[in-house]
């Protein structure tokens, strides 16, 4: 069993959301995190987290960074991400003039992104099925909760209600109906036994990376305006 396959499918259903409320966050991190459990039914010992992104924003430019699998302090990938566009930074992320890189780079639509956060305009899979279910609190904050049922999976989705908007969430139509972000989806295949709880954790602070990264665009900015 491909452990990459598994957790692609919990995140495709990731998008980039349009700025429809009243609040929007200027500057911080995103982490998506997966936990995936294998042979669910005979309990939940046999697990793996992956840390998929991490994302760091500053208004609407984010410098997301994508931890290596098998060793997670390591970094696979760097991309700078601008509206609905990303940029490949490859090895010279820590020196990269954001301004040249978009010069000489060919953009690529986030769409077509296939690692890290994954970017989808797709709606939520039976989505007016789903269920309203009691309101619960994980981690000392309120959600709301529903759940879609099917004959193949079970999935049950953890809204936080806020009027914050942060660059990247999951679904609009949500946020939207629900007035909040989805934070946590849980969701189980019925035929391959695998449950899935895949995290979506806003931050403050930059990670060190992205941070060097920001701070020296600015002076290069700052240094051009003189």
């Amino acid at each position: 069993m491909k452990v990459k396959s598994i957790f692609i499918l919990a995140i495709l259903t990731i998008f980039l959301t349009s700025c429809h409320k009243e609040i929007k966050s200027e500057k911080g991190g995103i982490d998506l995190i997966s936990n995936v459990y294998f042979n669910a039914s005979k309990g939940l010992g046999n697990m793996q987290t992956f840390h998929i992104s991490k994302l760091n924003y500053q208004n609407d430019s984010i410098i997301e960074l994508i931890p290596d699998l098998e060793f997670p302090e390591m970094t696979k990938a760097t991309y700078y991400i601008k509206d609905s566009v990303f940029y490949d930074l490859e090895n010279d992320s820590a020196s990269a003039v954001l301004s040249e890189i978009q010069k000489k780079q060919k953009p690529n639509l986030v769409y077509t992104k296939k690692t890290g956060a994954i970017f989808t305009k797709d709606p939520i899979l039976n989505y007016r099925n789903r269920r309203k279910l009691s309101d619960t609190i994980l981690f000392k904050k309120n959600y709301k909760r529903f759940e879609i049922n099917s004959p193949w999976n079970y999935t049950r989705y953890y809204i936080y209600p806020t009027d914050t908007i942060l660059p990247y969430s999951l679904y609009k139509e949500v946020e939207e109906d629900y007035h909040g972000r989805i934070e946590r989806i849980d969701s189980y295949d019925k035929q391959k036994d695998i449950f899935v709880s895949l995290q979506l954790i806003p931050r403050k602070k930059w990670d060190s990376e992205a941070e060097e990264l920001f701070r020296f665009n600015r002076f290069i900015e700052d240094r051009n305006k003189k």
